[in-house]
């Protein structure tokens, strides 16, 4: 299995900024202390190109991110400073998703984005600490080049993804579902294809039962060829911005499950990390590399199934 990084393709931060930016590092480096017992081969990915971008983004808005012109409330609403450093660690985190869908849909069955999730990105806008939508462009990359017709986004970061709802509203090839807080950001939330809003303090059976009980009904109703999972460390206890309470072992069985059943239906699947916000940044980093340990065995084991037609 493929995990790709982009770590050292640094965002330069003020002081005090919230972002964890450290996670991505601490998490590289104790995937590469395990990757030969794991079956993981770290790759750095290409940055997504003009093209891949343009089949979501609006040029223009595109090309403001690249060339730093974007308006101080265009600025305020990602959440992040520009420098081409970002512009560059956009383009690279998408890739990293871009490259994991296609080694997934290859015949490894998963593969690994160490970064990614950046699901509030629209069309024409960033917000939320997402500069670029990476599902929403490898889901198009795919399609593009006729490695797959239908996709299943399944999105279990504690935030629900806007930028990705609002993208593929009108477009049926691609099915969203989301489990998310019903009083967290954004404060807007366009309708998503299955939608689970859910109260403040869920803990571990309550979340895995409805995600046990839903996540069939949008693979079934997806009729997916693969599936992108956007696998937040937000719904953690200790997390600062998620407001639920599952514990760590109960969201390495959140991964468990998402993985099993995409096996179980012959769907490969990308994971991206998406995100996470705990006091302790080791915190984090553990839900992270227990997600990748677990996309490990998922794709050791992983058997193709016979071609389906698929609706």
């Amino acid at each position: 299995m493929i995990a790709c990084y982009c770590h050292h393709f640094v965002l330069p931060l003020p002081d005090g900024h919230p972002f964890p930016m450290a996670k991505y590092a601490r998490l590289h480096a104790r995937i590469l202390d395990r990757a030969a017992a794991l079956g993981v081969v770290l790759v750095e990915p290409a940055p997504a190109d003009p093209d891949d971008l343009h089949r979501v983004h609006d040029s223009g808005y595109v090309q403001r991110v690249m060339d730093g012109s974007l308006a101080p409330g265009e600025l305020r609403r990602i959440g992040f400073p520009w420098s081409p450093a970002m512009a560059e660690r956009a383009r690279r985190s998408v890739g990293g998703t871009i490259a994991a869908l296609r080694q997934a849909l290859a015949g490894d069955g998963v593969g690994v984005n160490l970064a990614g999730g950046t699901h509030h990105a629209g069309v024409d806008r960033g917000g939320g600490y997402c500069v670029f939508n990476d599902a929403a462009v490898a889901a198009r990359h795919v399609q593009a080049h006729g490695l797959a017709r239908r996709l299943l986004v399944i999105d279990l970061d504690v935030h629900h993804g806007d930028g990705t709802a609002a993208i593929f509203r009108d477009d049926p090839s691609v099915y969203t579902f989301s489990m998310h807080g019903a009083r967290n950001y954004p404060a807007v939330k366009p309708p998503g294809d299955l939608d689970l809003a859910l109260p403040d303090g869920m803990g571990d059976a309550a979340y895995l039962d409805l995600l046990a009980a839903a996540l069939p009904r949008a693979i079934a109703a997806s009729g997916a060829d693969a599936a992108i999972y956007l696998a937040g460390a937000d719904p953690f206890a200790g997390d600062r911005l998620g407001y639920l309470a599952l514990s760590k072992p109960g969201l390495r069985q959140r991964d468990r499950l998402v993985l099993r059943r995409c096996r179980e239906a012959g769907m490969p699947v990308a994971v991206a990390m998406a995100g996470g916000y705990a006091d302790e940044v080791e915190d984090i980093v553990d839900i992270h590399e227990a997600t990748v340990i677990e996309a490990a065995a998922a794709a050791r084991t992983w058997r193709p199934v016979p071609a389906v037609r698929r609706a």
